[in-house]
Order: C-alpha cells, then sequence, then structure tokens
C-alpha cells in the first residue's frame, strides 16, 4: 500500500481475559513472559511452568472475572483513551492498542499498520511508573514486532510520565473527587492511601525504578491535594517470593488499629479501571476495611477517559515530538 501521512498512535498496556474461556491462555501467556517471571532453572522450563500454574490458577480467576461481569474492562478502556488522545492530536493521528498478554497482540498491529501504509509511529505505555516488568516488557514485545513485520517503520516511544504535570494534576483531581465523598467537616482526619501494584522485591534490589516512580508520584500529588496524612501500600501480591512491602491490607489493619474511620485509597499505578480496582479494591479491600472498623472506606474515580486527563497525554505526546525535531 502506498505510505500514508498519518502517524500511530499505539497505547500498550497489559490486557486481559476477554470471556471466562480466554482466562487460562492469558494466564499462560502472563506466565510464558521471563521480564516478568525468570525461573533459575532458565528459559527451557518456563513454558512448562506457565501451562502448569495458568493451568491450577485458571479455576480461581475465573471466578474472580465472572464476580466483575466475566471479562476485563481494560481493552474497553485503553481503546477510549487511544480515540481520545488522537482526537486531541489532531486528524495527523490514528489510534490502536497494544495488549501485553491478550489480543490485540503486537504482531497483528505491527502487519496492520504494515498493511496500511503507516510510517510512523508513536508508541505511549500507558503504565506511568517504569519497571522492566510492564513497560520494559510491552515495549521490547513491540518492538520484536515491527523488527520482524515491519522494520521500515519509525517509532519514537515513551516509556516513563510519573512525574508530567498534567496527569498529576489529573491524579489530584481524582483525589479532591474522592474527599468530596466525605463531611467537611470531618475531611481533614481522611487518611489517603495510595495502593499501587507490588514486585518481587528483587526487582527493585537489582535497581529497578519503580518505587522510587511510585513515591514521586504520590509527592506530586500530595503537593496538589494538600494538608492530608497519607500512606502508601502494595497490592496483588501472590506466591512465594519476597515482595514489595508493606501490603494494602496490612495498611489498611494499621489504620483501623489506630482508630482511623475515614480511608480514601487512591489506585496509584493503575490508569483505569480493571479487575484489580473493580474486584480487588471495591470488594476485597473494601470487606476487609470494614473488618478492621474502617467505616467510611471509599476508592477515589479512576482516571479511563476523564477530559484532563487525556488533555495531559496529548500534551506530553505533542511536547515528545517538539524534543524530536
Amino acid at each position: 500500500m502506498e505510505p500514508t501521512s498519518k502517524k500511530a498512535l499505539v497505547l500498550l498496556n497489559m490486557g486481559g481475559p476477554d470471556s471466562l474461556g480466554a482466562v487460562g491462555p492469558f494466564l499462560y501467556n502472563l506466565f510464558s513472559d521471563r521480564d516478568l517471571i525468570q525461573l533459575p532453572a532458565g528459559a527451557l522450563l518456563q513454558k512448562p511452568f506457565a501451562r502448569l500454574i495458568s493451568h491450577f490458577r485458571s479455576r480461581k480467576v475465573r471466578v474472580n472475572y465472572s464476580k466483575i461481569g466475566g471479562k476485563t474492562p481494560l481493552l474497553e478502556w485503553t481503546r477510549k483513551q487511544a480515540a481520545g488522545i488522537a482526537e486531541r492530536l489532531g486528524d495527523d493521528f490514528q489510534p490502536h492498542v497494544v495488549m501485553r498478554y491478550w489480543h490485540p497482540r503486537a504482531d497483528e498491529v505491527v502487519r496492520r499498520l504494515a498493511a496500511e501504509g503507516v510510517t510512523e509511529a508513536v508508541v505511549l505505555s500507558m503504565y506511568p511508573h517504569y519497571t522492566g516488568a510492564t513497560t520494559g516488557s510491552s515495549v521490547k514485545d513491540f518492538r520484536r514486532a515491527v523488527q520482524a513485520h515491519y522494520p521500515e517503520l519509525r517509532c519514537h516511544v515513551i516509556e516513563q510520565w510519573y512525574d508530567w504535570p498534567g496527569y498529576l494534576d489529573a491524579l489530584a483531581n481524582r483525589v479532591n473527587e474522592g474527599l468530596e465523598r466525605y463531611h467537611e467537616m470531618s475531611r481533614r482526619q481522611v487518611q489517603i492511601l495510595f495502593s499501587a501494584h507490588a514486585l518481587p522485591q528483587s526487582f527493585i534490589d537489582r535497581g529497578d525504578p519503580y518505587l522510587e516512580h511510585v513515591m514521586e508520584t504520590v509527592k506530586g500529588v500530595m503537593a496538589r491535594v494538600g494538608d492530608f496524612d497519607w500512606h502508601v501500600g502494595f497490592q496483588s501480591r501472590s506466591g512465594p517470593v519476597k515482595w514489595m512491602e508493606p501490603d494494602t491490607l496490612e495498611v489498611i489493619d494499621r489504620l483501623g488499629c489506630e482508630g482511623h474511620r475515614s480511608v480514601l485509597i487512591v489506585p496509584i499505578s493503575f490508569v483505569s479501571d480493571h479487575i484489580e480496582t473493580l474486584l480487588e479494591i471495591d470488594q476485597e479491600m473494601a470487606e476487609h476495611a470494614r473488618a478492621a472498623g474502617i467505616d467510611m472506606f471509599y476508592r477515589c474515580p479512576s482516571l479511563n477517559v476523564s477530559p484532563d486527563f487525556l488533555d495531559a497525554m496529548a500534551a506530553l505526546v505533542r511536547r515528545d515530538l517538539e524534543i524530536l525535531k
């Protein structure tokens, strides 16, 4: 096909099962990724391990997804984000989405770009905080697909934006919206709890900047929100390895023991709703908080397609393209 003047805006995200039947294959793809899980015995055992662990975990995970409608909303939200950002960038950009562990995968999207004659792509990771397990893996997979199917494609990759002012503004706005759920007479007593996805401690020990990025985001948000007590925890820990601490549930227990009755939880490493907000926070953590004596436990709204967030992402793309000139 003849080259087109349009640029592709490609958003990278984790992905998730689009049906209960997709849970097993999704988990297999997830556990096959050596950027995420590295077995001591090396790559030879990775796929047998992935088959085994996905088989044993599929049943429980299917039950979890059935509690939020039988699929993840992550693809829908990411597509809407891509469309909203591209619209703000102008007619020269066409939106695309690549999911790391489920469809649409990098190979199929890169083939589509080649068929459409797109010669330039801005690739934007939708993980604000860099870690080799998420952004690193997704970018590596996309570049592999480009090299395999369309090496002529010119790519500009935006890997991290944890301190981007527009992002911090948008997240602070969501925190303020969450604070409005509490009576103004007692609002200053609300404990703000930022919850990020946990990583194995070994990632941090080897120099991964994820923790530093998360903390810089939290400090930037609180500088905008004002004088409130705040805390940071890490959720979604599983398996026998040593994980980042503290666990978000442990922070909730501590706040309850200290007599706090109002907690606002802020999903800090997620830019759209998915199972870890809709199930883990809204259902499981909320129940845990009530058992700990916390009567007013709310989650601030996710960024999703908030206009200020989409504006911020479009401005980030423009800024990076200007730097390249």
